[in-house]
């Protein structure tokens, strides 16, 4: 799974017409990009590529699960599970387009494992790093969790679920070692997956170091550690970072903190699950 902010130049240029306004006419920002631009390049970046029969079988039979495009390959032989994911799209009305299969590899970015099979995802809180980062404004009550190797597709969508009910401003996911945004995460975060604030980057470490720069703290989890959440003073605009299942939060990124936090604990327990210290977060942090 990926998101497709990387086909987006491509899809848009495919997409122009003779009726849409020229780079000439068309408004443009700053960067001397043309509004016609900037909006679909928004848009392309809202969308998430899943990929496999059975995912994108079981995101067409949820009518809930906003999908924009099915991608197919040519070379599939017309088994069962594919005419239903063709009668599926057709229900639903969403378009199908056939790709050589080496046009959809590119799509799904794993050739291993998509099995011809594509789809893209409309999330419209969904956004890259560097996106979040241009329109960042300075603000005390600003808070982000920040999620370090989540691997655990359940705990990843109830975390999800968790952060959306307690309103945090973004939830900042690494594209590389968390479990991808798939129909597990979908199910687990109860559809919230739509509704929460989600940014992707290339490299966790170096987006912490940029938000930090912005005047962000940057906090861990620690049960060793001297600051107790709910003591913190909540004037600040801080990042919370959660670090994977079984080893915590990573030495690189460990060195990138500004403070270590604990949650106190009673009667022996010595951690919570990540989804449960995502909601003491997302309410109390």
């Amino acid at each position: 799974m990926r998101d497709v902010s990387s086909i987006a130049n491509t899809a848009m240029t495919e997409s122009n017409s003779s009726n849409e306004p020229s780079a000439k006419s068309a408004n443009t920002n700053k960067s001397g990009d043309s509004s016609n631009y900037v909006e679909k390049k928004a848009f392309y970046d809202s969308l998430l590529t899943i990929y496999g029969r059975k995912p994108v079988l079981e995101a067409l039979q949820d009518s809930g699960i906003p999908i924009f495009c099915v991608h197919l390959a040519d070379s599939n032989k017309t088994g069962d599970i594919v005419r239903d994911i063709e009668q599926a799209a057709a229900k639903r009305s969403i378009p199908i387009k056939y790709h050589s299969k080496i046009e959809l590899s590119r799509i799904s970015k794993n050739s291993r494992e998509d099995q011809g099979v594509a789809a893209d995802l409309q999330l419209q809180r969904y956004q890259r790093f560097d996106n979040f980062l241009k329109n960042y404004q300075p603000d005390k009550t600003i808070k982000i969790i920040a999620l370090d190797r989540i691997t655990n597709p359940q705990n990843m969508g109830m975390l999800i679920r968790s952060a959306c009910a307690g309103g945090v401003d973004a939830v900042l996911i690494p594209e590389k070692g968390s479990a991808p945004l798939s129909p597990l995460v979908i199910k687990a975060s109860a559809g919230t997956l739509f509704k929460c604030p989600i940014v992707r980057c290339a490299d966790l470490a170096i987006a912490l170091q940029q938000l930090k720069q912005c005047g962000m703290e940057i906090g861990i989890l620690s049960s060793h550690a001297e600051e107790d959440l709910f003591a913190l003073p909540k004037n600040r605009a801080r990042v919370y970072i959660l670090g994977n299942e079984t080893d915590g939060v990573s030495p690189e990124i460990m060195q990138v903190a500004d403070l270590k936090i604990r949650i106190p604990m009673h009667n022996g327990v010595e951690s919570l699950n990540v989804a449960v210290t995502a909601a003491l977060l997302a309410y109390y942090g």
